[in-house]
Parts: C-alpha cells; sequence; structure tokens
C-alpha cells in the first residue's frame, strides 16, 4: 500500500515536494489555500508580466538539475552581454558605469568567517567604503536592509553569486509562474491530488507524515508552536511599465544604500507589450522606515536610470512584501541554526528559513527534497495521532 503524504502549500517548495513525493510512489494531497498556485513564485497576468517574488536561476543552484531533468525550467532568457554596459551604480550620490575594481576582487574570496559580521570582515580586506559598498550590493540576493550586519559567510556567498560574470542568473521566459505552471501540470500527471481554495486552520488528523510548505508565520499557527520563528524584512516594490527610450539603464545598483532597479524587458520581452520595458524597484526596508521613504527612494533611482520616466508611465503597481529575505544568518550562525525541518509526530516543514542550504528559493528546494526523505523513511504506524493544532505539541520545536 502506498504511503500516503499531505503537503500544506503549494509555492515552490510545496511543488517539489509533491513532485518528488510522487515520484517514490506515496500517495500525495496537496492543499493550497488560494485559488492560484505558486506562493512568492507567482506572476502577475498578461500584458504586464511582474514578478511577486524571485524571479531568476541562480544555475549553481541545487535545483537546477533536477529541474531541468524533468524539463521543467522551460525556455531561459539571458542578460545580453550588451546590457551590463547599461548597468549604473551609485555611489558617493553620483552614478558610475563600474562598480569600484576592489568590490569585484572582494567578490571573489571564498574565506569570510561565520562568526564576524561581513561589514567588520570586509572593512580589514578591502577597506570600509568598498565594504559598504558590497554589502549594499549584496541586498540584491539577500532582500535585507542591512546585509553587512549579518554573518561575513553568509553574505558573501551570496555577493560572490550575484556579482558573477558572466552572469549566473538566468531567467524564465514569461516568469516563474510559467516553472510554477510546468510543476503543477507534472505533478498532476504524477497522480498528485490539487485542492485550491484549501485554507487548513488545523492539521489534519491522520497518522500519515505531513509536510508544512508555507511561510513560518501559517506554519507556526498550523503547528501551534509559538516558538518558531526567523528573522525576517518587509522589502517595497514599485513596477512599472513605460513607454521604451534608447539610453535607458539595465540595472540600477544603491552602493550608498540597500535597492536596485532592473529592466526585465531587457532579457525577456514578453513580460510587457512591444515599445515597452517593464521594470520592477526592489528596496529592502529597515524596521522602522516607512511604505513611503522606500518610494521615494525606490522613484529616485528610476529618475537616475529612467530620465523622464513618470511621462511614460502607462502601467505601476507598488506593494510591500513581508518575509523577503528569507533566510538571514546572524554573525555566529548558520543553515543549521534556523528552524529543523523534522518537527517530530511526522510533521516536516518546507521554506525558505529552514534548516537547509542554498540561496533564497533554494532553502526551500532542498528542504522540500530532505523533507520527503525525512517523511517516506518512516512508516503510518510510526507516527502517533497527533492533537489538533491549538494545543500544545512540546515535541514540536526541536
Amino acid at each position: 500500500m502506498a504511503q500516503r503524504i499531505t503537503i500544506i502549500g503549494g509555492g515552490f517548495g510545496g511543488l517539489t515536494a509533491a513532485i518528488a513525493a510522487a515520484e517514490a510512489g506515496a500517495d500525495v494531497t496537496l492543499h493550497e489555500a488560494h485559488r492560484r498556485l505558486g506562493g512568492r513564485a507567482r506572476t502577475t497576468r498578461a500584458p504586464y508580466r511582474a514578478n511577486e517574488g524571485p524571479h531568476a536561476f541562480y544555475r549553481r543552484g541545487p535545483h537546477w538539475a533536477w529541474l531541468r531533468r524533468r524539463g521543467l525550467v522551460g525556455p531561459l532568457a539571458r542578460v545580453p552581454l550588451g546590457a551590463l554596459l547599461r548597468t549604473r551604480y551609485l555611489l558617493d550620490g553620483r552614478l558610475h558605469a563600474l562598480p569600484p575594481l576592489a568590490l569585484s576582487r572582494l567578490a571573489a574570496r571564498r574565506d569570510a568567517p561565520v562568526g564576524r559580521t561581513f561589514l567588520g570582515w570586509a572593512s580589514e580586506v578591502a577597506g570600509e567604503r568598498t565594504a559598504r559598498a558590497a554589502a549594499n550590493f549584496a541586498a540584491v540576493a539577500t532582500f535585507h536592509h542591512a546585509p553587512g550586519l549579518l554573518s561575513a559567510a553568509f553574505t558573501q556567498e551570496r555577493l560572490r553569486r550575484a556579482a558573477s560574470l558572466p552572469p549566473e542568473a538566468v531567467y524564465p521566459v514569461g516568469g516563474w509562474q510559467s516553472v510554477i505552471d510546468r510543476m503543477t501540470a507534472r505533478a498532476q500527471e504524477s497522480g498528485v491530488r490539487i485542492e485550491t481554495g484549501s485554507r487548513l486552520e488545523a492539521l489534519p488528523a491522520t497518522n500519515n507524515p505531513i509536510v508544512v510548505a508555507t511561510s513560518l508565520e501559517s506554519a507556526r499557527r498550523l503547528l501551534g508552536d509559538p516558538g518558531l520563528s526567523g528573522e525576517t524584512g518587509r522589502t517595497l516594490l514599485l513596477d512599472v511599465a513605460l513607454r521604451s527610450r534608447r539610453g535607458d539603464a539595465f540595472f540600477v545598483s544603491d552602493l550608498d544604500g540597500t535597492g536596485w532597479v532592473e529592466r526585465f524587458t531587457t532579457q525577456d520581452a514578453s513580460l510587457a507589450p512591444a515599445g515597452e520595458h517593464l521594470v520592477q524597484a526592489q528596496l529592502p526596508l529597515s524596521p522602522d522606515e516607512s511604505k513611503e521613504s522606500g518610494l521615494a527612494r525606490a522613484e529616485h533611482l528610476l529618475d537616475l536610470g529612467f530620465p523622464g520616466w513618470s511621462e511614460r508611465l502607462v502601467w505601476r503597481r507598488t506593494a510591500v512584501a513581508a518575509g523577503r529575505t528569507g533566510a538571514v544568518d546572524r554573525p555566529g550562525t548558520t543553515w543549521h541554526d534556523r528552524p529543523a525541518i523534522d518537527r517530530g509526530d511526522g510533521v516536516y516543514l518546507v521554506g525558505d528559513q529552514v534548516a537547509a542550504p542554498g540561496v533564497l528559493s533554494e532553502v526551500s528546494f532542498t528542504s522540500a527534497l530532505e523533507a520527503v526523505s525525512l517523511a517516506l523513511a518512516g512508516r503510518p504506524a510510526q507516527f502517533p495521532a497527533r492533537r489538533p493544532a491549538h494545543l500544545p505539541n512540546h515535541g514540536a520545536a526541536r
């Protein structure tokens, strides 16, 4: 008899877990609270296909080969080398065509320690000015308002991958929703039962394993575990569609602060109608920073990289996204110190803030495969019937 597994959450991590479990012969049911699968990997509908979460694959990431073997990546767009000439860096209040040379040398290093802040370590290696610029540039792969205060090893890995040449990042044509759609089809072909609009208020009463692939906030409620938490943050998102104009920047990085603007139609023209740019500004917000402050910073970067953008505006969307930092490791901590995947009693946790390696969505992917592996290693009889989520479960926090 096939092992039954329940998966809660239909984002990238939940779908990865569902496919992996079904391929291993499990009987899988996936519950998604929304009518549309994808979670943070959802893409807005045409004509402006803006990503609501991560937007690129890092080709050296752990999920790359797994997805490609299954035909789930689909057509890819790469940044044209010529577009790199349209990259700009805001440093000391002025736009520059190149980052500090010392930043590139710093990004290549692989000896950053776990126990120190990135800013402290990098200042000794490359000087404080370069260290601050490098930390702020790394925000593109941390979504954190102060990457320099995080573990040097944590921030350095993200800096190295974000600054790699040629660029390590590649982009699914049509946005991440195209990948989610292919993963959904693969899950259904593998026999996964997908129930959308299925918002669970408690863990199902079953002796079979449950994979919780939601935000930590939702997982805390479902598991009844008030200690289940992780450091996170907020990000100001400003999406705009502009009538095209020669001379617009491809990418503007704020090395004086944290934030960046990227023209996504440079690599994938299908994201907007012909003759228009689709541009997204992302500004990590400090805990006490207002949405208005972040919006002002975003519009300043647009002013610098896209002169006259407001007169060319044809579509606009603004949002503040909570929890976009994903995993964040402070000095002296690593991914091993995050909330454990195995919560006991046959419950397994999947997400971008749990104890699994990788960068951003890679953490969700890695934790999904680990959760399924752990779940299938047991048998239904090994898991006692669990209590409703509103009752304390002292075995859940490990």
